[in-house]
């Protein structure tokens, strides 16, 4: 029960009861009578937490085990860090600050980023140990920081229970998925639109291009947002889908065109949080180590989100109207809405810390007492910010070709997928008129059932990855350290050859249907899903580990990338494939991959030497 009473205390329902009733009700334990203040806290202790703390010995069960995960002296060597070449040992500190994926942002060399992983390694290791308490620094201006107040504190994300992290991982997950089905669901209305509203199939299509060129403007204001600490991860989350819900009506109503383009345009910008910074909540509560397996569930649910959109409303807007596939957005929004309400924790331990700090301050009347982020956010300026996450990007791509590449080669990538949306309804539907396409006779439903080839292929590319995961990539970490960032681009070496085959595939038998069994061309598009999910993987590990310090201005600046020229992409792709025809469109689309493929290998083979070049790389 205490466990449920805490999740609803975090959670925005939570903190406006708490808020309404003065903190009367879903106390911390800061502000309860019954509450113990940590030895360390009162003022009599403060002068033995300044001094250094003692280095507590690892049980020798767990030393035997980490000599036991190496396979000889050097790698051993190789995964411990220059403190623990010194001793075996891992400090109760160090371990209350293990580095979350949302804090390597403060990462500056590689040696940084090595102790990172190896300390997370140690966590997995250690976290079943007894509890031990944890001392707070103290600065040489007197500031106490407040910390966790013990290696197993429950207020800290990375400890909590493996159902409360489950629960907040699936928020994610739905959150995600709902807004990116509300890019595709309005497809099959386009037709409808174009009869109502007199408009061309091209205009039409801005229904679907303004939103995804929302949702790729929304990150560069909103990602910024969540990482100020006082702010935190909810409030942006909350606000901004509390708006896209409500926008959503008007949305379903409307009957201009002009009107609908706008509205949908703000569906996207506002429902883009969660596309921003969905990885770092999920960072906030898993380690390093076992973060890239609930990140590719994550993105399984940003790419199954498109396909799953024309399958729900393909059946039902012929069977009503075009309104009807934006009332479903409000059906599936609105109910995610309410469950982040009621369910959804705040996951930045920042923000976690900062509030800490000043119940301790309340209650003790010391002043002094602070948390790091607290002090970090007296010292941010507005200039950091823009300049960090509007011009960062920009800056960087332009001066490291390496960090253009991917920008590029993920929003080629991109365009491609959604260009499906304009080519499956000549390959599976009416044909091309005057071209050797005939179609399959299929209506909006079945076409929304061939998008079910993309979750096909998506299910196939999550196993082969998490076998990766599991067989390679973790046991290398805890037996060899992170080694080059470049070998976490292995396997996009063969996924990369996995694009052009399936796109060729599709375009060549798609271009003769109703000749060739429709399940044909519908298994290249479940070969070209497999490439590119295995793809986004690795680009999407390789550059925080290469450009730890940027990674979170990158990663919006990237999403900026792919969404805007995948929002251009909706548009060309329909005179493309209408005047070139499917198998020679398509084709065209599969040639600029395989020069994707030269350049991921190139950048797996050299990418240690642009590394070494660049001004922004983790040295």
């Amino acid at each position: 029960m205490s466990a449920l009473l805490a999740l609803l205390r975090d959670a925005p329902v939570g903190q406006v009861i708490r808020f309404i009733t003065r903190n009367k009700y879903l106390p911390y334990p800061e502000e309860r009578s019954d509450f113990v203040l940590p030895e360390f806290y009162q003022s009599h202790k403060l002068g033995a937490a300044q001094q250094t703390q003692p280095i507590l010995p690892v049980p020798e069960d767990i030393e035997k085990k980490i000599e036991d995960d190496s396979d000889d002296a050097r790698s051993l060597t190789a995964a411990r860090t220059a403190a623990d070449g010194e001793s075996l040992a891992l400090s109760d500190r160090t371990l209350s600050k293990i580095m979350t994926r949302p804090e390597l942002s403060q990462v500056n060399t590689r040696a940084d980023l090595e102790q990172a992983y190896s300390n997370a390694t140690r966590q997995e290791t250690l976290k079943n140990q007894p509890s031990r308490p944890i001392a707070p620094q103290v600065t040489s201006d007197g500031t106490i920081l407040v910390d966790w107040y013990a290696t197993d504190d429950s207020e800290n994300p990375q400890n909590w229970s493996r159902g409360k992290k489950t629960i907040v991982v699936l928020q994610i997950y739905l959150y995600t998925l709902a807004v990116y089905m509300g890019s595709a669901i309005f497809t099959p209305s386009e037709p409808l639109i174009v009869e109502k509203m007199g408009v061309s199939p091209n205009v039409a299509a801005l229904g679907l291009s303004m939103y995804v060129l929302g949702y790729g403007i929304g990150p560069l204001i909103f990602s910024p947002l969540s990482e100020i600490p006082l702010i935190g991860r909810n409030p942006p989350y909350m606000v901004t889908l509390g708006i896209f819900v409500i926008i959503s009506i008007p949305t379903a109503v409307v009957n201009s065109f002009p009107a609908l383009v706008v509205l949908r345009f703000l569906q996207g910008f506002f429902g883009s949080p969660c596309l921003a910074t969905g990885g770092a909540s999920i960072g906030d509560i898993y380690s390093l180590l076992k973060l890239p397996y609930f990140l590719t569930g994550w993105a399984a649910f940003a790419t199954a989100g498109p396909a799953l959109g024309p399958i729900i409303s393909g059946f039902s807007v012929p069977a009503t109207n075009w309104h009807w596939s934006l009332w479903e957005i409000v059906w599936l929004a609105a109910p995610v809405y309410v469950s982040l309400l009621f369910l959804l924790p705040e996951t930045s331990a920042s923000n976690i810390l900062l509030r800490r700090a000043a119940r301790l301050r309340k209650l003790t009347g010391n002043n002094n007492l602070k948390s790091q982020s607290e002090i970090d956010q007296e010292k941010l300026t507005l200039n950091e910010v823009v300049v960090g996450n509007l011009w960062r990007p920009a800056q960087i791509n332009i001066l490291d070709p390496a960090v253009l590449f991917t920008s590029f080669y993920t929003a080629l990538m991109y365009s491609i997928f959604y260009s499906f949306f304009e080519v499956f309804p000549l390959v599976y539907a009416t044909g091309n008129p005057g071209k050797a396409t005939h179609g399959y006779g299929m209506n909006g439903g079945q076409i929304g059932l061939i998008f079910l080839s993309i979750s096909v292929g998506v299910s196939i590319a999550i196993a082969i990855y998490v076998t990766y995961l599991h067989f390679v990539f973790e046991p290398e970490i805890r037996t060899r350290g992170l080694g080059e960032p470049e070998r976490r681009l292995i396997p996009a070496l063969p996924a990369s050859l996995l694009l052009p085959i399936g796109l060729f595939w599709f375009a060549w038998t798609g271009n003769n249907s109703p000749k060739i069994h429709w399940i044909v061309p519908t298994l290249g598009v479940v070969v070209f899903t497999i490439g590119i999910f295995i793809l986004f993987q690795c680009i999407f590990i390789y550059i925080p580990l290469t450009y730890p310090q940027y990674a979170a201005s990158l990663f919006a600046g990237n999403d900026f990338a792919r969404s805007s020229i995948a929002a251009g992409a909706i548009h060309f792709s329909h005179p493309l494939f209408h005047n070139l025809g499917v198998g020679s469109g398509v084709s065209l689309l599969a040639g600029l991959t395989v020069g994707g493929i030269i350049g991921i290998f190139v950048l797996w083979k050299f990418g240690a030497n642009l590394r070494a070049r660049s001004r922004f790389a983790a040295k």
